[in-house]
């Protein structure tokens, strides 16, 4: 068995959940209260993978707005991404792309292994994303994931797939 470590940046618009995914994952909990991540939060997590230790460095980036842009400088040796979307808004989707395109250009030795995420599932009534944008995504060849940091579905696949990509398995 062998330890490895990999980073993965969490990015997305402002508010889409980010934080709230990785206080799921990492700590199995869930917080209606609404913090502002502020420039980067770093947490860990050790995901098995096929007999090895998969340490996720999870860099919780703060969300893009019209008035915040993501330091692409913090994907640099980035191993991994993923990209939050909240399924009420459908301008986080628009955001994501932008987000993804706008890395691809300035970071172009970034991350390679990128999952998307759908968040918010817990509130799949007031989705305004659609079957169309999924399909948006998916032809950029990222998988697509619907979760909720607020119930947990979706959270613990995610993170486990990542870990795969990271770690080529």
């Amino acid at each position: 068995m062998s330890a490895i470590s990999k980073k993965v940046c969490m990015v997305g618009a402002f508010a889409v959940g980010k934080s709230s995914l990785v206080q799921r994952f990492v700590l199995a909990t869930f917080s209606d209260k609404y913090i502002t991540t502020i420039g980067v939060a770093i947490k860990k997590k050790t995901v098995p993978v096929e007999g090895d230790e998969v340490t996720l460095m999870l860099w919780d980036m703060a969300g893009e707005d019209e008035f915040a842009f993501l330091q692409t400088a913090n994907l640099r040796g980035a191993a991994g991404m993923i990209i939050v979307i909240d399924g009420t808004r459908r301008s986080t989707f628009e955001a994501a792309l932008h987000i993804a395109d706008r890395i691809k250009t300035e970071v172009p030795t970034g991350p390679t292994s990128i999952i998307a995420v759908i968040n918010k599932l817990d509130l799949s009534a007031q989705w305004e994303v659609t079957e169309d944008d999924i399909k948006t995504l998916e032809a950029r060849a990222w998988p697509v994931f619907k979760g909720s940091a607020k119930s947990g579905q979706g959270v613990q696949e995610t993170f486990e797939l990542m870990a795969r990509k990271v770690t080529g398995r």
